[in-house]
């Protein structure tokens, strides 16, 4: 690793390079700095600690601008290019996205935006949604986005609570074969939100605005727009934009990050665990409304290009984001778990691709299986670095990742995220080797600088710190391999208690969707004679139904690789799984379901009609 040299280490593995990193914080941080070319004033206060933790503050006294240090290339080489599911493509190359972005910028100080006030997007993945979120951040105003896959309600429920000044949006959008229109959903939003004076509309194919009245011409804004250059930089915690929880147990927390945060920790995510260079080419699988969106726009400021795809990510067919990496030459390729289950569950073999380019491969938004690393490296590429990563939106990045010294062992994370000193508690709060649960005990560059609204700091107390002392709870329950490496058992508040014994959901997922005859599973606790018992709801491939026989097969299973306690006491075949609009199972909901209480927010689920088929189920009766 180029920045060992850098530092003048000679580590024996990744974990040495790991414990360096954290047990010399100010060190660490104050050198990757400087090793990944932070444009700015560093500062001379690297860390100043707080007995509180989240009050700790990186780079006190530093100065930044993030657009500034994105667009550090003025070349007319490709900086984004874009495809539709529709075929329709674009590209911009840094001397135009520049050009954008100093236009667009120079529009927010006409109409008298300032540092801190809030733009929001609710907006597809093209390239205008990163050229208004880079105007934003140049101007030190915060942006908020969600993808035009969210319902009126759910929009509402977020934008609202950050009170934006400006909407922009989009005429439509494309998924699964389906023109779908986004602008009369955007009028209902500015009717409910009164703090949005002004709404710039761009259009998905470069045609003619049709509503005037309502919307302003985004592209028509940019051409007569002067540039402004001046990139005023700002404290390293300056807010630059707000993410949201799912809110599937409230309304959605707004968690509010800082712009030094996310760049150093970007930066570092990108150059140590991914090993992307100047000049190469990312693209992640996202929307605007997951946070990997966020993440793959902070991969250009190590000078790498990226890619978007708007869209299914298997229509028109099944390997067209495969294809994509081959015709643009691709380096890293990111994508959900779940996207490459889908490719195992249809026995899907890339040989006819020359994916020659692509040197790692990251999966998240749930664990990966065994399985899937094993069909990745058999049927996808076999000389590939295959990388499960976990963290969140309430990091904008990694606790947990891929490393350039660790071997890759089937269904394991590699290690620990650098500069993050993260471990595994026991409920009694001592560390241990085994399950338990993901925290971080000394803070970190990239935690949020609060939620907004959330003037005295409890919701961010009662997120991270309620459990353990002074200690960050990440909410998932994970094992510490004997390689080092972690297998994230499922989240902490959908673990299973039958009997009292402690069982991660994904201990069952793994197991079952391994099966030939089925796509999916949802396993969840039902209280049940002053216990929990366990059900488990699957999806068959082709709707096949399951009779005795496949029910026990998948309980021998479970059984055999797990534990007898692993066993579900019931297997119902489903007609669909419901999942939040990034794609993540959505257990919380249907445990609320099946157990008679109320869901505090359906808005959140992606697909809501899904939950009437768990309500009042006669096998759950007995």
């Amino acid at each position: 690793m180029d920045f060992c040299k850098f530092v003048e280490l000679n580590p024996k593995s990744f974990n040495s390079v790991w414990k360096w990193s954290v047990e010399n914080p100010k060190i660490f941080w104050s050198k990757f700095w400087d090793f990944s070319k932070i444009i700015g004033d560093k500062g001379k206060e690297i860390i100043n600690f707080n007995e509180v933790f989240n009050r700790t503050r990186f780079f006190q006294d530093s100065k930044l601008n993030y657009s500034e240090n994105i667009l550090k290339k003025k070349t007319n080489e490709i900086a984004i290019g874009f495809l539709s599911e529709s075929g329709y493509q674009e590209k911009i190359s840094w001397n135009e996205l520049y050009s954008k972005v100093c236009k667009l910028s120079a529009y927010f100080n006409k109409i008298g935006l300032t540092a801190g006030d809030r733009v929001a997007g609710y907006v597809p993945n093209k390239i205008e949604a990163i050229v208004s979120f880079l105007a934003c951040a140049k101007n030190g105003i915060i942006w908020s986005s969600c993808s035009p896959d969210f319902g009126v309600r759910g929009v509402i429920d977020r934008f609202k609570q950050i009170e934006p000044k400006v909407l922009i949006t989009c005429d439509y959008y494309f998924y699964n074969g389906k023109k779908i229109k986004i602008i009369d959903k955007a009028r209902e939003v500015i009717k409910q939100i009164p703090t949005i004076k002004e709404t710039l509309i761009f259009s998905y194919e470069k045609k003619d605005i049709v509503d005037k009245k309502n919307f302003k011409d985004f592209n028509q804004i940019l051409n007569k727009s002067e540039l402004d250059e001046k990139f005023k930089r700002f404290e390293f915690n300056h807010p630059i934009y707000i993410l949201y929880s799912s809110g599937t147990t409230g309304k959605p927390k707004c968690i509010t990050h800082g712009a030094g945060n996310v760049l150093i920790e970007h930066n570092k995510e990108f150059m140590l665990h991914c090993d992307v260079r100047d000049n190469d080419k990312l693209f992640y699988y996202t929307t605007t409304g997951w946070m990997m969106w966020n993440w793959l726009v902070g991969g250009l400021a190590t000078g790498s290009s990226i890619f978007l795809f708007d869209g299914a990510p298997v229509y028109p067919k099944i390997d067209v984001l495969l294809e994509y990496c081959q015709n643009e030459q691709i380096n890293l390729f990111g994508v959900s778990a779940k996207y490459i289950d889908h490719l195992k569950n249809e026995n899907y073999n890339a040989k006819n691709l020359d994916l020659s380019k692509v040197k790692i491969i990251t999966s998240t938004g749930s664990p990966l299986a065994s399985e899937s690393f094993k069909y990745v490296y058999e049927n996808i590429k076999e000389d590939v670095h295959l990388a499960s990563i976990a963290g969140g939106t309430d990091l904008v990045g990694c606790l947990i990742l891929g490393n350039l010294f660790s071997n890759v062992y089937k269904g394991e994370i590699q290690g620990q995220s650098l500069g993050i000193e993260v471990d595994v508690f026991d409920e009694k709060g001592k560390s241990i080797k085994g399950k338990g649960e993901l925290v971080v005990k000394k803070p970190f560059p990239s935690m949020p600088i609060k939620f907004w609204g959330d003037e005295e700091g409890k919701k961010y107390h009662d997120a991270y710190f309620s459990k353990f002392n002074n200690i960050w709870h990440h909410g998932d329950y994970i094992e510490i391999t004997k390689n080092d490496g972690f297998i994230i058992r499922g989240r902490s508040d959908a673990t299973l208690n039958p009997g009292g014994v402690r069982i991660g959901t994904a201990e069952i997922y793994q197991q079952v969707e391994d099966i030939d005859f089925v796509t999916e599973g949802l396993v969840v606790g039902q209280n049940f004679n002053d216990d929990v018992r366990i059900i488990l709801f699957v999806t068959t491939k082709n709707n096949q139904e399951i009779n005795d026989e496949k029910i026990n097969l998948i309980k021998s299973r479970i059984k055999k690789n797990c534990s007898p306690k692993h066993v579900p006491a019931i297997i119902i075949k489903a007609p669909e799984i419901p999942r939040t609009k990034s794609g993540k199972i959505v257990e919380l909901a249907v445990r609320q379901v099946i157990n008679g209480e109320k869901i505090n927010n359906i808005e959140a689920i992606a697909n809501p009609e899904a939950l009437k088929f768990y309500e009042n189920l006669p096998q759950l009766k007995t």
